[in-house]
């Protein structure tokens, strides 16, 4: 899990409440922390593999993906992944290892890697989920823009810049103020670990309040862009709105449910901590609550995971083709030598590929040549309704007669 209270949990002189949670039953929450992340890391590498079907399902006219919004998608899973294996190692080290919680409190101790542990493994983890937040927040930023103005693979590079800066320089800086001057010897107070808290929550509270604008904005463009297209408001481009409005709803859904209960842990921490006993019996039920969301912390982070998997692409399968690449370097050689080898001049197959190739140069062209295309792409990219389907019946109704007329002309040579 993704907290500060761990980071806080290093420290030999840490506050009661830090120290309540994190040293209640830790081999049962280092074991569902664990069993939550491997199944997240496994099941989120299975979702984002390439399967034998896909995008190729629909057909012989796949819609270029705006390759921004594609590389976001991705990233945002590789910092979960990341994340997850940061939870693997440090559960797994506290359950094999379990006298190092014992190790970290001691005081004046002299040995340094329990502690150098128990940093670098929060601070991982903190690292690329804090990342998972920026990239969740320009994710937003970027289906906004493609829809209102333009954007493509040139604001992938400011993005970079955003999201890492931003998640590297938070979390130094938390840390530094936290651990100042030294980790066996950490500054008490509110004031003092305040800094670092804000650093961690920030990003999270910006995707939990910004997001869900920039989402509405979205929608309300692509419903005016969807009527502005043919004039009408069709039921296909009404199912594709409301495709869109499911999708966004996903990701702020998992969003939720994966770290509202962190504000909740801290704010009862928080209150805790304000407190001169915590132990007191009126703040029992407070107790209670803080220890309940602490578990559930613990199986709720590592699961954004898989979640965001099937909030951005939905369930993709069991399918998985290692030979992806392979099948397209041998479909590509096959192509270009098969041709120039034939003695026997075929006019069906000749007639058939000139027709495909000004078929397939016609759509290449419509697509590249308007922002129509991109702008409702990228919100239908990785879905596995058919919301693509209905871009392709909407932007290319007028070749369906071209189609026919290719048959017809088909089998017109045939005879």
């Amino acid at each position: 899990m993704a907290s500060p209270r761990l980071e806080t949990f290093c420290c030999t002189n840490r506050d009661a409440a830090t120290d309540f949670v994190v040293s209640f039953q830790p081999d049962l929450f280092a074991a569902l922390g664990l069993a939550s992340a491997t199944l997240s890391l496994l099941f989120a590498v299975l979702q984002i593999l390439p399967k034998r079907k896909g995008y190729r399902r629909l057909g012989q006219y796949p819609l270029p993906r705006p390759a921004s919004s594609s590389r976001i998608v991705f990233i945002i899973s590789i910092c979960d992944i990341l994340g997850c294996i940061g939870i693997i190692v440090r559960s797994s080290v506290w359950l094999g290892l379990p006298n190092i919680i014992e190790r970290i409190s001691v005081a004046n101790s002299t040995e340094v890697w329990p502690e150098v542990f128990c940093v670098g493994s929060a601070m991982w983890i903190q690292l690329f989920f804090s990342a998972s937040f920026w990239w969740t927040f320009c994710y937003a930023v970027d289906v906004f823009l493609v829809v209102k103005t333009s954007a493509g693979i040139s604001t992938i590079i400011l993005y970079h810049m955003i999201t890492w800066g931003l998640a590297v320089l938070l979390c130094v800086e938390g840390v530094a103020m936290l651990y100042y001057p030294s980790i066996s010897d950490c500054e008490q107070g509110l004031q003092h670990a305040i800094p670092h808290y804000v650093t961690t929550y920030a990003p999270m509270l910006l995707v939990l309040v910004a997001n869900p604008i920039f989402f509405n904005r979205t929608i309300s463009a692509v419903t005016s862009l969807l009527k502005g297209r043919q004039g009408i408001y069709t039921e296909n481009e009404r199912r594709l709105a409301n495709e869109i409005k499911i999708r966004f709803f996903k990701i702020m859904l998992v969003f939720f449910i994966c770290w509202v209960p962190n504000i909740i842990n801290e704010s009862l921490l928080f209150y805790l901590e304000m407190q001169t006993d915590i132990n007191d019996n009126s703040f029992r039920n407070i107790r209670n609550a803080a220890l309940i969301t602490w578990f559930i912390m613990g199986i709720l982070n590592p699961m954004q995971a898989f979640l965001n998997t099937l909030a951005f692409h939905g369930w993709t399968g069991f399918d998985v083709d290692f030979r992806l690449q392979q099948r397209r370097k041998l479909a590509w050689d096959s192509a270009s030598t098969s041709v120039p080898n034939t003695a026997v001049h075929n006019p069906t197959v000749g007639t058939t590929l000139l027709y495909q190739s000004h078929v397939q140069e016609a759509k290449k062209n419509m697509m590249s040549n308007g922002q129509h295309s991109d702008a409702i792409s990228v919100l239908s990219e990785g879905s596995e309704s058919s919301t693509v389907e209905f871009h392709i019946s909407s932007e290319l109704r007028e070749y369906d007669d071209v189609d026919a007329d290719g048959e017809s002309l088909e089998n017109s040579v045939r005879h």
